[in-house]
């Protein structure tokens, strides 16, 4: 019997570049890939769209959980189950179909190799009930020559099967989080009057306290003013300096004595010159490529990911999500070709002269211990040129490219230089700086500030042309950038020496590489912040929210991160999914007891936040409610009973039934006690007429032969 393997690629376009290296046919919904050296037999290259699955609603689990009321929650299924996403049926049919021929003896996982890669396609096979065997295709770029070598070391499937317990986890624990927290607040908040829907989420919240601290501490810096005292020695000018270098002085009048006596002239002190060599920048993790983004071109996180994602699948870099900043010796060893096909391009072959080093034996770059699943982002061998690209891809990749580039060249080297001059007792610093050899900041195209001093001999006589007072203020903090927020994410808010180095750090963050980037725009889309010159300004609805969770653990960067340290470990097999999961309940139903005593306690002004009606709604009312005799009103998807707040009366009827819709004047009669007109309706395919009425404040079917 002829055995074929089934591929499972994550998206189309990566399915395609999978079957570039061999022969191949395009079928209905899958790629046939010929008898060929890589597959004897031939293979199937099916491939999902994304997430075809998903966690079930809560009314899934509990008819009663439909209804977003307090009384109803803590929301803790005994399991959690998954369905299939709307819209998404044809691929996984197609899917299904493939792994149920009899041919197909085994299944290749080639998905995106990450954790939510894995979870796309196991779960599609957990649906399906798959019981073959299981391979992986773990690879970091799609090119031809990735692809065949993956394809040549499959992994077993057990190999991987921990980060899919991992992503589980995280998608376990992130539902029931935000499910009882969203709801918690929300309704407790719409009973302070504000009428709008407040998400939560493990990483979300506390990711949006940090913007909101952030704003605080800008309101409440108080500015203190400082004075500086500048010489102008004729030739250059230098600043007064106390005995430990420092140019600040508090006092105005102890400034302005030095302004008062600084006339004359002045001796050259000291002179002092240091060469100064600065090394190539490490290549780029995500997060250090967002953040690179965000300063040098103002792109959001999201934009810069969402571009490096369609490099990759064209095959020109390798995979972006990817929290290392080095390579193993293995892609060292693509290094000539990567270097020759760049250099063949106009735009960097001007260049060639400067790459004299050759980075493969340096573990600045080649390392390694620090590569995980994914090394760095780099161009491949199968690097496109850039000049086929426009607008903010070709910013982007250019950026990824030169940042390669860089390692191959030398040290940037520069002299920097200190006078000091005398007046009697006071002494003034002057500071200044030449390049030596530019080194690699040509490739970054990173031009040096030149501050030329003239050429003074110690204790030379200097004319001073005249002193001034400089008054100056202390600057409050800066406003998050789209950048420096993703880095301030992965170190969990701590605020760490040095920025860029800091990212370099094993540190606790909040989310992942793959994650930050779509928390930051989920953020943006819930309204809790706002652009404004690139800055990040948290909204009045955000700061509600902080205000109420302010202390709670759902606000706590610090534990968020350790939630993080634990699914790593889960995905290593250190630690227990299932323990995991029992501490997110046992979280859960803490969130909910701990947001009442919140919100009660909260002082909140309601007309900071604009009532949102839903889409369509026009809040008029049909009818009684049966069972508080108040309002029943049009709220757009369904009726809702206007006792909600009041009476805290979750009656609600739906606008759409087994594809039947619900006209106000229909529900006028169901809600008098009558039964409406027959309604077409449809299950299974199944096509019926059925008449709707109330029996016990809930909604019966009469069926009918079709006469209306």
């Amino acid at each position: 019997m002829k055995r074929v393997q089934l591929i499972i690629a994550e998206k189309p376009k990566q399915a395609e570049k999978l079957a570039a290296p061999y022969p191949s046919v395009k079928r209905d919904g899958y790629i046939e890939i010929k008898p060929c050296d890589r597959f004897p037999q031939g293979a199937k290259l099916a491939y999902a769209v994304g997430h075809l699955c998903e966690l079930q609603e809560p009314a899934h689990y509990d008819a009663k959980w439909k209804r977003w009321n307090y009384d109803h929650l803590p929301i803790i299924p005994e399991r959690f189950d998954y369905r299939l996403a709307k819209g998404k049926s044809k691929p996984y049919q197609v899917i299904k179909k493939l792994l149920n021929e009899r041919t197909t003896t085994s299944i290749i996982i080639a998905s995106d190799a990450e954790r939510e890669g894995e979870a796309i396609v196991r779960l599609i096979l957990r649906l399906a009930n798959n019981a073959k065997p299981l391979q992986r295709l773990w690879i970091s770029s799609l090119t031809p020559q990735a692809v065949d070598h993956g394809f040549a070391n499959l992994l077993d499937g057990k190999e991987t099967e921990n980060i899919f317990h991992e992503a589980m986890s995280r998608a376990c624990a992130d539902w029931l989080i935000g499910m009882n927290a969203s709801r918690a607040y929300t309704t407790l908040l719409k009973k302070k009057g504000i009428a709008d829907v407040f998400s939560l989420g493990r990483v979300q919240t506390p990711t949006l306290a940090l913007i909101v601290e952030r704003e605080k501490q800008i309101e409440n810096f108080l500015p203190e003013t400082y004075y500086e005292v500048e010489a102008d020695f004729t030739r250059y000018k230098g600043k007064y300096i106390n005995a430990k270098k420092q140019t600040k002085l508090s006092d105005r009048e102890q400034a302005q004595a030095i302004v008062d006596r600084t006339k004359g002239t002045g001796v050259v002190a000291s002179i002092e010159k240091k060469r100064q060599t600065e090394r190539p920048p490490f290549w780029f993790s995500l997060s250090l490529l967002q953040t690179e983004a965000s300063r040098r071109f103002g792109l959001g996180a999201k934009e810069t990911l969402d571009i490096a994602q369609k490099l990759y699948i064209r095959g020109w870099i390798s995979y972006p999500r990817t929290d290392s900043s080095f390579v193993t010796k293995e892609e060292a060893g693509q290094f000539p070709v990567i270097l020759d096909r760049l250099l063949k391009q106009a735009e960097y072959s001007p260049i060639k002269d400067v790459l004299t080093k050759n980075p493969a034996n340096d573990k600045r770059y080649v390392n390694p211990a620090k590569v995980s699943d994914h090394y760095a982002i780099i161009p491949t061998e199968e690097a496109g040129a850039v000049a086929k690209l426009s607008g903010r891809d070709a910013q982007v990749y250019d950026l990824i490219v030169r940042r390669f580039l860089a390692a191959f060249a030398p040290d940037a080297v520069s002299e920097k230089t200190e006078i000091v001059t005398t007046r009697e007792m006071d002494r003034f610093l002057t500071r200044g700086s030449r390049t030596i050899d530019p080194g690699f900041k040509q490739v970054l195209q990173i031009e040096s500030k030149e501050v030329e001093l003239p050429a003074v001999e110690q204790g030379q006589e200097m004319p001073i042309k005249g002193c001034r007072l400089l008054e100056k203020q202390t600057e409050p903090p800066k406003r998050y950038t789209e950048g420096t927020l993703i880095l301030g994410m992965k170190t969990a808010g701590k605020l760490l020496e040095d920025d860029l180095q800091a990212i370099m750090k094993e540190v606790e963050g909040l989310g992942t590489e793959a994650t930050r980037a779509g928390i930051i725009d989920g953020l943006k889309r819930r309204e809790y912040i706002k652009l404004v010159k690139k800055e990040i300004h948290p909204t009045p609805k955000g700061r509600i929210l902080i205000d109420a969770v302010t202390g709670s653990i759902l606000a706590s960067p610090e534990m968020t991160a350790k939630w993080e340290s634990r699914l790593e470990q889960i995905g290593k097999g250190e630690a227990s999914a299932a323990q995991f999961i029992e501490q997110a309940k046992k979280l859960s139903e803490h969130l909910v007891v701990d947001a009442k005593q919140r919100i009660e306690q909260l002082a909140v002004d309601p007309t900071q936040v604009k009532s949102k009606s839903p889409r369509g709604a026009t809040n008029r009312p049909v009818g009684p409610c049966p069972l508080c005799q108040s309002a029943v009103l049009d709220r757009g998807k369904f009726y809702g009973c206007s006792g909600y707040q009041k009476n805290n009366c979750g009656f609600t009827l739906p606008k759409t039934i087994l594809g039947a819709r619900l006209t106000q004047t229909e529900v006028k009669k169901v809600l008098a006690g009558q039964k409406t007109k027959p309604l077409e309706m449809k299950k299974n395919a199944r096509q019926f007429k059925a008449m709707l009425y109330l029996e016990r404040d809930q909604l019966k079917f009469e069926f009918t032969k079709g006469e209306d």
